[in-house]
């Protein structure tokens, strides 16, 4: 099923957090696949997941052998005065010969654009870089390429951002998250994992380490969990139990019971979007679980590679029509949103 991202009307770009999840996303119809090594470089430094150098060579084989991309997570921010860690993920992947680097942090990207200036570079969503003018100054900065847009913008901001873009002659695609777990903090800005773990996702790469959670069965059934010692969330007898994120849980507000604050725990659904996002001018689809199993990925990943091949022959027929799936089931509390692509609370 896979084809070069070169002739893809929409690349579609899936997660893999370990090997077997890469070959299961290549093997699905992924054009990209995008990974981490094993460190604190990535914001998904979880234990049992990432990749070493010897494991992201092997990646890279199947990979390219079946005409599929591989792209690099290097998006958390460097420590200062402590930045080894960061440009020797930068000068391995160029060695090994990844495809692109999606990087976060300013000083990495002047590494990166300096050290190896044929590399190609993406600029990660944690840098929340959302308007034609932050755009243009990454580019002319660092020579970026493709941008991965915060979830915050509707579809119209989208379209207009493109359109700025295309006025002002700067040539730099741009990616957005259709389907997975769905944050509700401008990237590269959430801190409230920090103040309960001490762990940071921009800095550590983790949020919400599991080593931080627990789960407490009370007398009746009902199941609290803990993030940090911070109680998130009580379930009652029966009720799934999510996993305990901050944003995501259930807590009293000016003396009204317990309820979400910031968001529900669902995850984000934009498959129906497609002809939208498409004629927004949207290059690349990104589909968030690095963390998640590999029925999850083989799923989600054919389900949007049949969309987007399917839109690209409705198009070439004079239409946009794109199938619609069924997964509420893959997402998160068994709930889809489209999020702020159509912002439905304003």
């Amino acid at each position: 099923m896979t084809a070069s991202p070169d002739t893809a009307p929409l690349e579609l770009v899936c997660p893999a957090g370990t090997p077997a999840a890469l070959r299961t996303a290549v093997d699905a119809g992924a054009h990209s696949v995008y990974v981490g090594f094993r460190d604190e470089t990535n914001a998904r430094n979880f234990p049992g997941l990432n990749f070493s150098r010897a494991e992201l060579e092997a990646a890279l084989a199947y990979a390219h052998g079946r005409g599929a991309r591989v792209l690099l997570a290097i998006n958390t921010f460097a420590r200062a005065g402590a930045t080894e860690l960061w440009t020797r993920a930068v000068d391995d992947a160029v060695a090994l010969g990844v495809d692109a680097l999606i990087i976060a942090d300013l000083g990495i990207a002047d590494y990166a654009a300096r050290h190896h200036p044929h590399a190609r570079l993406h600029l990660s969503v944690q840098a929340s870089a959302s308007s034609p003018e932050a755009i243009a100054y990454y580019v002319e900065a660092f020579g970026i390429r493709r941008v991965v847009l915060p979830r915050v913008l509707t579809l119209p901001e989208i379209a207009a951002l493109n359109r700025g873009l295309a006025e002002a002659g700067i040539a730099c695609e741009t990616e957005v998250f259709v389907f997975g777990g769905l944050c509700v903090m401008a990237e590269g800005r959430c801190h409230l994992s920090s103040y309960a773990t001490g762990k940071s996702p921009n800095r550590d790469g983790v949020c919400s380490p599991a080593s931080h959670v627990t789960y407490e069965e009370e007398e009746g059934g009902a199941m609290v969990s803990r993030l940090g010692g911070f109680t998130i969330n009580r379930f009652s007898p029966g009720e799934t139990a999510g996993y305990p994120t901050l944003c995501k849980g259930r807590f009293r507000l000016g003396g009204r019971d317990p309820a979400y604050v910031f968001e529900e725990p669902v995850s984000l659904n934009a498959l129906p979007l497609l002809p939208e996002l498409a004629r927004a001018g949207v290059r690349a689809l990104k589909i968030e679980g690095r963390q998640r199993g590999r029925a999850y990925i083989r799923r989600v990943v054919s389900d949007f590679r049949r969309a987007v091949d399917r839109l690209d022959l409705a198009e070439r027929a004079g239409g946009t029509q794109a199938p619609g799936q069924e997964l509420t089931h893959m997402s998160e509390g068994q709930a889809e949103t489209a999020g702020a692509y159509r912002k439905v609370w304003r």
